[in-house]
């Protein structure tokens, strides 16, 4: 028996728990420097100008609506995103690491394991909470969970409620926005993050990519990547690949951003149409956290009626290109699929709910 499998038989309750204890630790002074910190010092500036500084993520990378292909553009809009989450991003791969490493996965399992996947769903949902994460950023988390054999319906949800349950942009909105804004975004998000999850659960099977069930069972088996021991190399391996990748994509949406965002003034009368194509690019476009914000309540400025910003309240934080390109090798194309699909319905449903609220 090779010596990793025989360090990780041996490790005791107590060394165990000192290694969770530290995953905790860090994952804490992590959330405290990239999210915490920063979004209590926003609430206190918004709390006295109640009104929104700063512009959305496509205005600082000078992109309009309607604007052909531009690599220029791509670069431009890839810097500015990069500058907006490049905390969050670090964070997200340190405490990815340290799930996979220092956590141990049967107790990450009888964590989200539950009877039911609705209860599976609203344990990873309230898990995902304290972190507050854009859907890119946790996408690390979300694959270290599913590499560790967490369930899909509670991985879905930790990778949803980051950005939909995000109690400091529920804040930002009741303090900028109409209170018919965070209503929505508050009971749709918390309808997707529980139901939506496990009904993906449901509708994939709860099965996850062969790539992915392969590794877990040779990790299993030979002890990998558990012990602090393995923390720097795992650390090193996902950033390998999940960067460049995520960097890629993110230059490809900025590159085709003017298309992906055609809602210009002459979109404000296509009415259904309009609602669509707000839902579609919702579903490809990235923003940091809380970019939603400026964008609908510029959409709103120009005339864009309730339909096509509450729409736009769901699909844009809630999943993007870049952040499915980052998960779907450990929770597997029908998963991917069947959340974007799942959250298409629920930006409907926001639509049609702020329609009626306002």
């Amino acid at each position: 028996m090779s010596t990793p499998a025989l360090a990780a038989r041996r490790r005791t309750p107590r060394g165990a728990a000192a290694f969770a204890v530290l995953a905790l630790l860090l994952a804490a002074g992590l959330l405290l420097w990239s999210k915490w910190l920063p979004y209590s010092a926003r609430v206190g500036e918004l709390s006295g100008t109640h009104a929104w500084s700063g512009s959305s993520v496509l205005a600082g990378a000078s992109i309009e609506a309607g604007s052909g292909p531009s690599p220029a553009a791509g670069w431009e809009f890839t810097k500015v995103y990069a500058l907006a989450v490049w905390k969050a991003l670090v964070a997200g791969l340190v405490i990815a690491a340290a799930v996979q490493t220092l956590v141990p996965r049967r107790w990450l399992t009888a964590v989200l394991r539950r009877r039911s996947r609705p209860s599976s769903a609203l344990v990873g949902g309230l898990l995902s909470t304290p972190s507050m994460m854009c859907s890119c950023c946790t996408a690390p988390v979300a694959t270290a969970l599913r590499r560790s054999g967490a369930p899909t319906a509670g991985v879905v949800a930790y990778w949803l409620g980051n950005p939909l349950l995000n109690p400091a942009v529920l804040v930002f909105l009741v303090l900028v926005a109409p209170w018919q804004w965070a209503a929505t975004r508050f009971v749709v998000g918390a309808l997707l993050v529980v139901g939506g999850s496990a009904l993906v659960a449901r509708l994939a099977g709860d099965r996850v990519a062969a790539s992915a069930v392969d590794e877990v069972a040779a990790q299993h088996e030979e002890g990998r990547d558990e012990g602090p021991r393995r923390f720097l190399p795992v650390l090193a391996r996902m950033s390998a690949y999940l960067v460049p990748e995520y960097l890629v994509v993110v230059f490809a949406v900025g590159t085709f951003a003017g298309w992906l965002f055609p809602l210009g003034e002459s979109a404000r009368s296509w009415g259904v149409l309009g609602v669509l194509v707000a839902l579609v690019l919702g579903l490809l476009l990235v923003i940091p956290t809380a970019g939603e914000v400026p964008l609908t309540q510029g959409l709103a400025t120009a005339g864009f009626g309730p339909a096509v910003v509450g729409a736009l309240l769901i699909a844009l934080p809630a999943v993007s290109l870049p952040s499915a390109v980052m998960v779907v090798g450990a929770l597997g194309r029908r998963v991917v699929g069947w959340t974007m699909v799942v959250v298409a319905a629920g930006s409907l449903v926001s639509a049609g709910l702020l329609t009626v609220l306002v």
